[in-house]
């Protein structure tokens, strides 16, 4: 078959040194340890990457007319800088078990007793043939497109023009096409995961809950997510025997996906549900942003609740169906548009409230919650009549104000835990806790943000792809691997491979945030009263062996 004939003998030796190397790169560790299947894909990726690299780059030579080395010599030159990185791939695949227990050890998981080299090889094989075959067919028909345009007008004309509708053909059939079908797909599969009933998830009996009989909310119209969240926190009997004190039963309002038509009808709902059940009675209130499944960390909520023992009020809303990596690739501007819907209704009824007789307004937002609820408080509004804080973990790489006041941050402060001006309004902390500061008082403003540097979601960046991080310089954190190293292309491939895979480690790793550690930052954002070191030390005791999974 002449297009088959044409792969075979379009075979490129710069392109393979090229791949090799590149292949090489891929095996080193990144921020979280991979599976044999994920590794193969992902080095089979960057081989094919490498590969069209180098094929393009002496493609682009030999047009220029600059000449290749010819003749016997060039022939045993061409095998000598191939084999070279033939014999580094297969010491990198040896090395692989110990890279990746390198991480592993970090993040307190059992190491690995093998890699499964051969198994990352074969699928690496397989990614490279099926890029490659794809990118072959895309050239194929681009070739065809400009000899049919050049029967008619000049050859470079041709090129120009068949190049560009090709292009312009090829993103609209992506985009409009195959990526719409896609996530339309992936969407009407995560809808229907939301709206699955188990027979354990009965109508909450508690009038205050959403959901009731006596609720404005049906329970119907919650989700998997809102009932989860409904009808899984603590008792108020349960925080009174933790902290050894009366407590309140805590307040939880959840306006699911099919609560309203749309955003502002589903705050406008939450804030009559909110009302109805005495939230605004309660000394806190938390308006949390919830991640794109509507999910709402129980190691955040629960661990609040047990501060303020119960005399507190969470409210939030569902604005999606799809994991937060997915909405935040497609539409990450959805849960800021959710963020401020839901605030401009409760801060709107809370700012009629007489000082003295209204609770303390916080936000919190974990992941892509964290991404909304940044930008659902503008500073005119922070400046009329402000909150009193906000706790942000795992803010993702896309979060504007995140990124702002990280890289204004103090220059003695690494990246993965800056330390911004004189820490009197932002703060930011890790799982070791927050940066030495001595001296530092907190202004009447409180925001904190928590990350841990190992959070792929945090600190992926575009620019990875040709620079390498300040997080990752000789100051990185603890839970990095000190074998991570920066290669041009293949970290960021790296890295955003790892993005998926945030939650698959354990908690106080990646984009896993333990029950201690938010409880460090509660008491630190809303400065309970009477409250000591010696309840944290209890309180973090009591959640030592909490399991914030889903049920």
């Amino acid at each position: 078959m002449p297009f088959i004939q044409r792969i075979l003998t379009s075979f490129s030796f710069v392109g393979m040194i090229f791949g090799l190397t590149l292949f090489c790169a891929s095996l080193t560790p990144s921020l979280l340890p991979r599976e044999s299947v994920d590794q193969g894909v992902l080095s089979g990726f960057v081989f094919a990457a490498g590969y069209g690299i180098g094929r393009a780059g002496h493609g682009i030579w030999t047009f220029m007319g600059l000449k290749d080395v010819t003749g016997r010599f060039a022939q045993l030159l061409k095998w000598i800088l191939v084999l070279i990185p033939i014999e580094m791939s297969i010491y990198t695949l040896y090395l692989m078990k110990d890279w990746q227990n390198s991480i592993r050890l970090l993040m307190e998981m059992p190491p690995i007793e093998s890699a499964y080299p051969f198994t990352v090889l074969l699928i690496a094989t397989f990614t490279v043939l099926v890029v490659i075959l794809l990118a072959y067919l895309v050239l194929y028909a681009a070739t065809r497109l400009v000899n049919a345009i050049s029967r008619y007008l000049p050859r470079r004309v041709a090129i120009v023009l068949g190049g560009t509708i090709f292009v312009l053909f090829l993103m609209s059939f992506v985009d409009g096409v195959i990526l719409k079908a896609s996530l339309h797909v992936m969407d009407e599969s995560f809808a229907a995961m939301n709206r699955l009933l188990d027979d354990e998830y009965e109508p909450p009996q508690d009038f205050r809950a959403s959901g009731s009989a006596q609720s404005l909310i049906a329970w119907s119209d919650i989700g998997r997510n809102g009932k989860r969240f409904v009808a899984y926190g603590p008792t108020k009997e349960e925080i009174a025997t933790a902290l050894g004190r009366e407590a309140m039963q805590p307040i939880r309002v959840y306006a699911g996906f099919d609560t309203g038509d749309t955003l502002k009808e589903r705050a406008q709902i939450a804030l009559a549900e909110l009302k109805r059940v005495g939230g605004f009675d309660r000394s806190t209130l938390i308006i949390a942003t919830a991640t794109g499944t509507g999910w709402i960390d129980p190691s955040a909520v629960n661990s609040v609740e047990y501060i303020h023992a119960g005399d507190i009020a969470t409210v939030t809303l569902q604005y999606s169906y799809l994991p937060s990596w997915l909405t935040l690739m497609v539409e990450p501007e959805l849960s800021q548009q959710a963020a401020k819907a839901l605030f401009k209704e409760i801060y709107g009824y809370w700012t009629t409230l007489p000082h003295d007789m209204r609770p303390e307004l916080y936000l919190h937002g974990l992941s892509l919650g964290a991404l909304g609820s940044e930008y659902s408080a503008d500073l005119v509004t922070m400046i009329a009549d402000p909150i009193s804080g906000a706790l942000w973990s795992g803010p993702p790489f896309l979060s504007n104000i995140w990124r702002e006041v990280t890289l204004d941050r103090n220059p003695d402060s690494p990246q993965w835990r800056p330390v911004f001006r004189n820490s009197a309004m932002i703060r930011f902390m890790t799982q070791e806790g927050f940066p030495n500061l001595p001296g530092a008082e907190w202004g009447p403003l409180r925001f904190v943000y928590l990350q841990h540097a190992s959070d792929p979601m945090s600190f992926f960046s575009s620019r990875l792809a040709y620079e390498s991080p300040d997080w990752l310089g000789p100051d990185r954190g603890h839970d990095v691997s000190l074998s991570l190293r920066w290669f041009p292309l293949v970290t960021f491939f790296q890295v955003g491979l790892d993005i998926p895979a945030a939650t698959s480690v354990p908690l106080g790793y990646g984009h896993n945030f333990a029950p201690a550690n938010y409880i460090d930052a509660w008491v630190e954002v809303t400065q309970p009263n009477n409250w000591s070191a010696a309840d944290t030390v209890k309180l973090k005791t009591h959640f030592s062996d909490f399991d914030p999974s889903p049920l």
